[in-house]
């Protein structure tokens, strides 16, 4: 048993789960967008035409994590966000048939978010994000009751709610009710352009009551401001009870407590499409350690999915074949 593994054995039912698999559901609260991907090969010729290879599917990181937690086992994932009225039913039929249990409030103003990945289509498949996240950032403390606890055992944030106000009001309300109810709570801080536009310290004060941080190498070190990702991590591991840092091809590092208790290694994968990689390690890791497996284990299973999601295009696993026939291919 590796020493992150009885490390959770250990530690109970906080940061790393208890023994056994967890009696409930995972919870996201997150961005539900529509991404339209685009793949190119090379730099685009600005001022002009460049071929891509264009798709619409459905994305957001908080949806992505809740579809590949369901792809990787987990019986009950539900998902609360926010959708325009222009593709709330196309989402909710997305989700339904990827496993999860739509939770989607319909904004009567803003459109659902939009984002435009561009995807250079070489052997790096390097992705660009231009974001437009319409009513994803609108989702507020309205839309929250302690009731969507009920029957919940873990609860994960995507970090996106952190970058309005709004979202951010909710962030609030939603920790103090899982801190009454006792659900552990984990977060992907989602995108370092907008971590550095919140603030450092402002982000991290506003992640108390957090138990489970799984940012990627780029976030680690901008929120420690140390350049080495595993000195990051253990850093961060001072803050909070575990930290999993995704590091791409490089796999995943575990720390807690101030260093670092595990490095797991990636599988080899040929990248199509990068987008929602990190969404698809998130997915699973939460799903094995919901079905009773130490953090080590998890993170084996989250490298397992990132490298299907690099394989694929968009950041969703296959969707559910209704006709009982496997997995089917969808988008719109």
């Amino acid at each position: 048993m590796s020493d992150s593994d009885r490390g959770a054995r250990a530690g109970g039912a906080g940061a790393a789960g208890a023994v056994g698999p967890a009696e409930g559901a995972l919870l996201v609260v997150g961005d539900v967008v529509t991404d339209v991907v685009a793949r190119h090969r090379g730099p685009l010729a600005a001022g002009t035409d460049t071929v891509a290879a264009v798709r619409t599917v459905p994305g957001g990181a908080g949806a992505n994590v809740a579809c590949w937690a369901a792809h990787e086992g987990c019986a009950d994932v539900r998902l609360l966000g926010r959708v325009g009225r222009d593709t709330a039913a196309w989402h909710e039929d997305e989700l339904t048939a990827s496993g999860v249990r739509p939770l989607l409030v319909t904004d009567p103003r803003a459109p659902t978010g939009t984002v435009i990945c561009l995807v250079d289509s070489g052997a790096s498949a390097e992705r660009t994000f231009l974001t437009d996240s319409g009513a994803s950032l609108r989702l507020a403390p309205d839309d929250w009751s302690p009731a969507l606890l009920d029957g919940v055992a873990r609860l994960h944030l995507s970090g996106y709610l952190f970058f309005s106000g709004p979202s951010r009001a909710l962030v609030s309300v939603v920790l103090e009710s899982t801190r009454a109810r006792g659900v552990p709570v984990s977060l992907d801080p989602a995108s370092a352009g907008f971590l550095t536009a919140l603030g450092v310290d402002r982000f991290l004060g506003l992640c108390a009551g957090v138990d489970v941080l799984l940012p990627s190498r780029d976030e680690a070190c901008l929120l420690t401001g140390l350049p080495d990702p595993a000195a990051a991590a253990a850093e961060l591991s001072r803050r909070f009870p575990l930290v999993v840092t995704k590091l791409g091809g490089d796999g995943a590092l575990i720390a807690r407590s101030g260093s670092v208790r595990a490095r797991v290694p990636a599988l080899r994968a040929a990248p199509r499409d990068t987008t929602g990689a990190g969404d698809a390690f998130t997915g699973a890791f939460l799903a094995a350690l919901l079905g009773g497996a130490g953090p080590e284990k998890a993170a084996r299973a989250g490298c397992a999915a990132g490298a299907k999601a690099v394989e694929r295009v968009g950041g969703r696993p296959p969707a559910r074949d209704p006709r009982g026939g496997g997995e089917e291919t969808r988008d719109r």
